[in-house]
């Protein structure tokens, strides 16, 4: 994938421990043009550490990417330093957008942000205003001083549209799924981002009221943290060349095959993005992504080789 280089050209405390940054094309050019859901690989430190964070702006514009990061207290470094070492005027090295978390077009839809998960959401609110889509959006956090872009979406022309849940507010004005997620309808679609808590709490919801998987679209923003314990060295075959190499216990499958020269695009490594996402030929996969949905890992013919292993001897992968 094609590599861009911007600038930062603002950054704005939008919160308590979030900042947002605004990034413009290095050489005054237009950007790629990008849609709602997207996000980019932003390359943070000069060692090559990337991660992935969401475009929340409009995605007609093309002279700017807005991105929004909060500040992890478990970072592994991501965070840490877009907030202390990314400053105005630096140059940074991103990859094209890239949409995972698309809207389908649809009568209704119904918005979920949990936290900083309101990157995605916020940019599918301003596409979905834009075109005149019936839609509601519904943003929940601890408290409206943790509140991210609040000043900015009360003053959108959807500010009607979206309803503020804090953790610290009144009960009347704290989130009660029950009341905003409706009966099954097959013109409507739910979108959810967030913490994985919030994400599994709208998920559950959702399969209690009977909403199929293909009108429920979520995107995590990190892994749960795996029990390893009782993982097993199990081998992987290369369908195209015959290649057989051993997975060790505590090794992950694209180390290996990285290190023996089979390449696999990798990105966040957890699980999240789905970058290295892999038809599997032969074999159960072990999936310990939160990318695929249940379905689709019930269908075990594709799998994250970047935390997920392998339930059998072997996997034989479509490579």
């Amino acid at each position: 994938m094609r590599q861009l280089s911007v600038k930062v050209v603002n950054k704005v405390q939008e919160a308590e421990e979030i900042v947002s940054l605004e990034l413009a094309s290095a050489d005054g050019q237009a950007l790629p043009a990008f849609s709602a859901g997207s996000h980019i690989d932003v390359q943070v430190r000069p060692d090559g550490l990337i991660r992935q964070y969401s475009l929340l702006n409009d995605p007609s514009e093309q002279d700017r990417y807005m991105i929004g990061v909060l500040r992890d207290p478990a970072s592994r470094g991501g965070s840490v330093a877009v907030h202390d070492n990314i400053n105005v005027g630096d140059v940074l090295n991103i990859s094209e957008p890239r949409n995972h978390f698309g809207l389908v077009p649809a009568k209704r839809t119904v918005l979920l942000a949990g936290g900083i998960g309101v990157t995605p959401i916020l940019c599918m609110a301003r596409r979905l205003s834009k075109v005149g889509s019936g839609f509601e959006m519904h943003y929940c956090t601890r408290s409206l001083e943790r509140t991210a872009f609040h000043a900015a979406i009360t003053k959108s022309p959807f500010a009607d549209k979206v309803h503020f849940h804090f953790d610290n507010g009144a009960d009347d004005q704290k989130l009660n799924l029950d009341s905003i997620i409706p009966t099954p309808d097959a013109d409507t679609h739910i979108y959810v981002c967030g913490p994985t808590g919030f994400i599994d709490y709208v998920l559950g919801t959702a399969k209690k009221l009977g909403w199929p998987d293909a009108q429920v679209h979520r995107e995590y923003f990190g892994a749960v943290e795996q029990d390893t314990s009782g993982d097993f060295a199990f081998e992987v075959k290369i369908a195209s060349t015959g290649q057989v190499f051993a997975v060790p216990a505590d090794t992950p499958i694209t180390k290996v095959l990285d290190d023996n020269g089979v390449f696999v695009p990798v990105s966040c490594e957890e699980g999240v993005c789905g970058t290295c996402l892999t038809r599997v030929l032969e074999g159960t996969p072990d999936h310990r992504d939160l990318y695929l949905t249940d379905s689709e890992h019930a269908a075990n013919d594709q799998f994250t080789p970047c935390c997920s292993r392998s339930k059998t001897p072997m996997l034989v992968l479509d490579i």
